[in-house]
């Protein structure tokens, strides 16, 4: 065989390099977070240590428990503007209930109801009124936020039992040297199981397709008001979670927690490629792009840097990751 044979034969594949290029850039959410995780690890020695690694995911759980129910909310085309003040409604349920005698158990389960209730209330109002979900969850924001205050007039609740303060702060041994606390753990597993319902159940083809296209799913005899009203209450049901992790970190029920919450949250979907028109993205980018935005608070903090910093940069990525996505959308003829 000649040495120029030889040569072509060796050679990458142009077919194989443009195929290596487009996966880059459809995960392009996965290669942000390591360019920044490289450059986090220069910029610290702090960074990449055990110790470091499991605050990153005690620090992002309640973000992410909440952004993986955004995430089912977003695919069928929806937003979900009130899940930081379910949150804070959840969480000081769950601390007013224990603090008056309830079984932790019960109180919790109580809770995670009253949460998926919640969302369920405004998917189906959304849905059976055709009201756009963006006006009725701005209601709801307004709405919970104000009966979280009246619970307790503004009062914050202390002296939860220490088992339920446990939840979020126990550390889990993972391999020797090295643990990460429950809450992690916890936003790991939903992150698992919410990936798995949307790509290998009836349900998660449902959503897709109720995103993708509302008309033709309806017409194709898909119950599309059924979906949008479940979407809604998984992300109430990840509200009240994120609410009760919450609390048992802080060790007390507080009113003004999670304000803002919603919007780390949208960002965090939107960042992991999830498309805010319905459709296309899922979990595994969502997971990702929690870890990226915690990721940039953290090195913060270790460089001594204010907020200022962290908001700045923060909403540059975010806008770079839209119009990103939104190439990817015209490369592949999305609109």
């Amino acid at each position: 065989m000649s040495k120029t044979a030889v040569s072509a034969a060796q050679a990458p594949s142009p077919a194989l390099g443009k195929r290596i290029v487009d996966l880059g850039i459809e995960y392009n959410f996965i290669v942000i977070f390591l360019a920044v995780v490289v450059v986090a690890t220069t910029l610290s020695d702090n960074f990449l240590t055990f110790t470091n690694i499991a605050n990153l995911f005690q620090q992002a759980a309640v973000v992410g428990v909440v952004a993986v129910g955004m995430t089912f909310v977003i695919l069928t085309g929806n937003i979900d503007l009130s899940v930081g003040s379910i949150v804070a409604l959840c969480g000081m349920l769950v601390a007013v209930l224990m603090s008056n005698g309830v079984d932790p158990f019960i109180a919790v389960a109580i809770t995670v109801l009253a949460g998926t209730a919640c969302g369920a209330a405004m998917g189906a109002t959304s849905a059976l009124a055709q009201v756009p979900s963006f006006i009725v969850t701005l209601a709801g924001l307004v709405s919970f936020r104000g009966i979280t205050y009246l619970l307790t007039d503004g009062v914050p609740v202390s002296g939860l039992p220490k088992g339920f303060a446990a939840i979020g702060s126990t550390m889990v041994p993972i391999l020797p040297g090295f643990a990460i606390s429950s809450m992690g753990l916890i936003f790991i597993g939903l992150c698992i199981l919410a990936g798995l319902v949307l790509r290998l159940t009836v349900f998660g083809e449902y959503v897709f397709a109720t995103g993708g296209n509302p008309e033709a799913a309806r017409l194709s005899g898909l119950p599309t008001r059924l979906i949008v009203t479940s979407v809604f209450a998984v992300s109430g049901f990840m509200a009240a979670l994120g609410g009760i992790l919450l609390t048992s970190r802080l060790r007390i029920g507080q009113p003004t927690a999670a304000q803002g919450l919603e919007l780390d949250a949208i960002a965090a979907v939107v960042l992991g490629g999830t498309s805010l028109f319905g459709g296309r993205g899922g979990v595994l980018g969502t997971f990702f792009a929690v870890m990226l935005l915690q990721v940039l608070r953290n090195i913060f903090n270790l460089l001594g840097l204010g907020s200022f910093y962290q908001m700045t940069v923060t909403g540059i990525i975010i806008v770079a990751a839209i119009l990103l996505n939104r190439f990817i959308d015209h490369r592949k003829g999305r609109g």
